[in-house]
């Protein structure tokens, strides 16, 4: 093993164990990489400053932006108020009202770390005074906003689409079924959660209560319907919804709801930047890192490796799945598709895939990672909002993400959960 291997497969990890900021820890990764392999450190700066410069990439911080406006305006919270009377009555129900909100909301932000962040600010303190622990409200924060980029409209699955030239529009249709899956699987974790730590339920609210909580969460409703139908009507790109998406809240927030004012755009925009910065200097510091790995040629060298299991496809697809998620925990998931696709794009077509279906494997992989350390976007987002630490969250959040693996192995190896919808538009 070369010393620029070691210092990204072993100073990663060692730094991240001894607690150094992860930030730091990448770069100080990428730093030691590039100097062992007697590379211009220009290129990290360069590497990072391009990593960014990608037109998709505009959507994150302009659907952060929205899940700020739509938490101040007042629009999450009618969509939680309104998701708490129709699921509040079920043991786990305030669990439950999480994930239900974060599906809703998901259709609006198509971003998991905005859903993260909108859920997340209203549900942490509320399922805290109501008996459930701190890091599990978080870690179900950040579980939720993986419902996000699995639902239309999906940056992943724009990525995917653009890099393998499959469609698009099938590739969010294709994606339905297992958000739909794995909001049922967190729910049905609630469930167990709340009945192992003996915490209550609430009082089932009455035909006049859910009325209520409709006609005050209506207008909000609208909002998937613009986003999704300016996509599938043609009128916008995803990222351009994203931009449509801050509109609808401030004219929500500020027309409708009027709980916006001029003053408190202030601070809002102000946190927005703040998890902008985060989020995007995260990205950028992956990309060098990316690079440094794409340079050493260590993904190629990893599906490479799969080739000699092509007569055994269960195995194939299993290995492939297995290292994908390793891939995708050490790796920003867009720059991880970018640098991968060529080197998969041959193996779904020798697996004998459906490319929607194998588009849809490949993008809910590198989803997962949005929620599983170090790299996980939700994560960094959960930890802000909660002031946890990242090792803190990820106990409560394994069992979540087991059932993000069995989900996602119910799309490699069941066809129908993402074909079955696109059948009907084929």
């Amino acid at each position: 093993m070369s010393m620029t291997v070691l210092a990204l497969a072993v100073g990663l990890p060692t730094m991240l164990v001894m607690r150094v900021p992860l930030a730091l820890a990448i770069g100080i990764a990428t730093i030691l990489a590039l100097w062992t392999a007697d590379i211009d450190m220009m290129i990290f700066a360069q590497r990072m400053v391009s990593g960014t410069q990608s037109f998709s990439l505009l959507a994150i911080p302009f659907f952060i932006l929205a899940g700020d406006l739509m938490t101040a305006g007042g629009i999450s919270r009618r969509l939680v108020a309104f998701a708490d009377v129709l699921v509040r009555h079920r043991t786990g129900g305030l669990g439950m009202v999480a994930v239900l909100a974060a599906a809703f909301f998901a259709a609006l932000s198509g971003s998991a770390p905005a859903t993260t962040a909108a859920i997340g600010a209203i549900m942490i303190p509320e399922m805290e005074k109501r008996g459930y622990s701190r890091p599990f409200a978080t870690a179900l924060a950040v579980a939720g906003g993986i419902i996000g980029p699995m639902l239309p409209p999906s940056i992943p699955m724009v990525v995917w689409g653009v890099m393998s030239e499959t469609s698009i529009s099938e590739l969010f249709l294709a994606g339905i079924i297992p958000g739909l899956l794995l909001a049922v699987g967190l729910m049905g974790l609630c469930w167990l959660h709340a009945r192992r730590h003996g915490i209550a339920p609430q009082p089932k609210a009455s035909r006049a209560e859910v009325w209520d909580a409709f006609n005050a969460a209506k207008w909000a409703l609208c909002g998937p319907v613009v986003v999704l139908g300016g996509i599938y009507g043609g009128i916008v790109t995803p990222t351009e919804a994203a931009i449509v998406a801050a509109v609808f809240a401030l004219i929500l927030g500020f027309g409708i709801y009027r709980e916006l004012t001029f003053a408190t755009i202030g601070p809002v925009t102000r946190n927005s930047l703040k998890t902008m910065t985060i989020v995007m200097f995260i990205i950028a510091l992956a990309n060098g890192f990316g690079w440094v790995m794409a340079f050493q040629q260590i993904p190629g060298r990893v599906t490479d490796a799969l080739a000699g299991l092509s007569d055994m496809p269960t195995l194939y697809l299993l290995v492939l799945n297995a290292t994908l998620l390793f891939i995708g925990c050490i790796m920003d998931n867009l720059a991880a598709m970018i640098i991968l696709a060529s080197f998969l794009v041959p193996i779904g077509e020798q697996l004998g895939m459906d490319p929607v279906q194998f588009g849809a494997m490949i993008a809910i992989n590198f989803t997962i990672g949005m929620a599983t350390p170090p790299f996980g976007y939700t994560i960094f987002v959960g930890a802000a909002i909660s002031g946890l630490r990242i090792g803190q969250i990820a106990r409560p959040l394994l069992p979540m993400l087991g059932v993000m693996i069995a989900v996602l192995l119910l799309v490699a190896f069941v066809p129908a959960v993402t074909l079955s919808i696109v059948a009907w538009f084929r």
